[in-house]
């Protein structure tokens, strides 16, 4: 998993609450078990005309050639609720987005997108539209996302603190999905089997 320490990128936004997994995700799309290829279906109700996925919807915030490449979403609050299914934050992912800044995350979702190296930032609603406001007013707005200070920084400069658990910034900061966390105990799990008597094996 790729380590996110700081990360400054295009900014798009969705300015919408509740936007669930069913939505992010439809259901149809998640046959697979693997992570890749799910970014081109990312918002597919929306961001296409046709159930074929073959014609944009040129409204579309994510469709329009501004917000081409970009890597960091803005929503609002209550981001990701519905279904538990963790093919949302693969497909966020895949699609190239390396953070959500929203007020508020479904709790589920919020845990998954960790374990998966997606990092979901909450900001009051206050922020979250002042950010939104920037972005939408100026093409090209860049926002900073610094993991090693939990601070973001919009367009303009300003900046806004926010909390991460410590357990889920260790993981981030360091690429730690849950096997590669295990794993980085590796040494202390081996002395703790080897302590273990042989009639108990």
């Amino acid at each position: 998993m790729q380590p996110f320490t700081c990360h400054t990128g295009l900014a798009v936004m969705i300015d919408s609450a509740n936007i669930d997994t069913d939505q992010i995700i439809p259901k149809q799309f998640l046959s697979k078990v693997t992570r890749d290829g799910f970014g081109v279906h990312l918002f597919h109700d929306w961001r296409y005309l046709d159930d074929a996925g073959d014609v944009p919807n040129p409204d579309f915030t994510l469709n329009k050639p501004r917000y081409s490449g970009a890597s960091i979403l803005l929503a609002q609050e209550n981001f990701g609720c519905g279904s538990s299914r963790e093919h949302a934050p693969w497909a966020l992912a895949d699609f190239g987005l390396r953070a959500i800044i929203a007020p508020s995350f479904a709790d589920i979702f919020y845990g998954n997108s960790i374990n998966n190296g997606l990092l979901p930032v909450k900001l009051s609603a206050n922020e979250v539209r002042q950010l939104m406001d920037e972005v939408a007013s100026e093409e090209g707005a860049q926002i900073t996302v610094d993991l090693t200070t939990c601070k973001v920084t919009s367009p303009s400069g300003a900046e806004f603190s926010f909390t991460l658990a410590e357990s889920a910034r260790h993981k981030l900061l360091n690429g730690l999905d849950a096997i590669g966390l295990t794993l980085s105990h590796g040494m202390q799990i081996s002395e703790y089997e080897s302590q273990i008597p042989s009639w108990r094996c």
